[in-house]
C-alpha cells in the first residue's frame, strides 16, 4: 500500500511500531543527504563526477591506491562535518526504547554510531569510511596517519607491518562482501516481525535481497524512499516523501 499523503503513512507507521515487537531498520543513502552527505548513484552523485575504482584497480595499480585516497580526503571535511539528522535520531530513540536490537546499513559515514547504536550494533554491508585497514594483514589505522604519509610522499601508504596497501575500510567493486555483517543481517530478517528500508533504492545485491528475505520470513515490509523501488509491491506500506520530515516525529519516543 502506498500512503496517500505523509500525514498518513506517519500514522500507519506508527501503528506499526507500536505493534512490532522486533524492528529491524535498514538504511541507504538517502537518510544521510539532509546531513550533507552526497549520495553515489543519482545523477550528480559521486559516481557521475569520478568512476568507481574497482577493488582489483586498487591492488594492482599505484596510481589507483594515489587517486583513491585523493578523493576521499577532498571530501574528508564533508564527512566530518556531518552529524545525525532526523532518521538516524528516530531510529536511535527506538533502538533506546529496545524496539531494534540493530540496524543493517548501507552506508559508510558512521552516523549511526554517532547518533547513539552501539559499534556491535551496527551491521556495516559496505564499510566504514571514517578509518582505513591494510587488505592483507587488516590492521586498522586512522585516517590522519594515512592523509600525515600520504601528503609528506605524494603516494597512498602501505601498511607499517604487512607491507600491504591500506585502504578504506570500505568495500569497493569486486571486493568480497564481509562475511560476518552478511550473516548478521541475514539472522536479523529472518527474526524480525518489521523491516524497515530507508533511503535505498534496493538495487545493489546482494544487500536489496534483505527486505524480501524479511518478508518471505513472515515480517511487516515498510519503504521509505523518496523515488519507486522494485521491492514497493511487496511492501505492506510504501512512503514516498522525505525522510527527515517522516521520521521527525519518532524522534522523542
Amino acid at each position: 500500500m502506498i500512503a496517500s499523503d505523509i500525514s498518513n503513512g506517519v500514522e500507519q507507521l506508527g501503528e506499526m511500531i507500536a505493534r512490532a515487537s522486533v524492528i529491524v531498520p535498514f538504511t541507504g543513502a538517502g537518510i544521510s543527504t539532509e546531513c550533507g552527505i552526497p549520495d553515489f548513484r543519482s545523477p550528480g552523485g559521486l559516481w557521475s563526477r569520478n568512476r568507481p575504482i574497482p577493488f582489483d584497480e586498487f591492488i594492482a595499480s599505484r596510481e589507483a591506491r594515489d587517486e583513491s585516497w585523493r578523493r576521499r580526503f577532498a571530501i574528508d571535511a564533508t564527512f566530518k562535518a556531518a552529524a545525525p539528522g532526523r532518521g538516524h535520531r528516530a531510529l536511535a530513540a527506538l533502538y533506546r526504547a529496545g524496539k531494534i536490537p540493530a540496524i543493517v546499513t548501507q552506508n559508510i559515514d558512521n552516523l549511526h554510531q554517532a547518533s547513539g547504536f552501539a559499534d556491535d550494533h551496527v551491521v556495516e554491508l559496505h564499510g566504514n569510511t571514517t578509518y582505513a585497514r591494510c587488505i592483507g594483514c587488516g590492521l586498522t589505522y586512522d585516517l590522519g596517519w594515512v592523509r600525515q604519509r600520504f601528503e609528506a610522499s605524494g603516494h597512498a601508504p602501505d601498511c607499517a607491518t604487512c607491507h600491504e596497501p591500506v585502504k578504506t575500510a570500505t568495500i569497493s567493486f569486486g571486493q568480497a562482501m564481509p562475511e560476518e555483517a552478511m550473516r548478521r543481517a541475514t539472522e536479523l530478517a529472518a527474526q524480525c516481525d518489521l523491516f524497515i528500508a530507508i533511503g535505498s533504492s534496493l538495487v545493489v545485491w546482494p544487500a536489496a535481497g534483505f527486505p524480501l528475505m524479511a518478508k518471505r520470513s513472515g515480517a511487516q515490509l515498510v519503504i521509505i524512499n523518496n523515488e519507486p523501488t522494485e521491492q514497493d509491491d511487496i511492501a505492506d506500506l510504501v512512503i514516498r516523501h522525505d525522510i527527515g520530515d517522516t521520521l521527525g516525529p519518532f524522534v522523542g519516543n
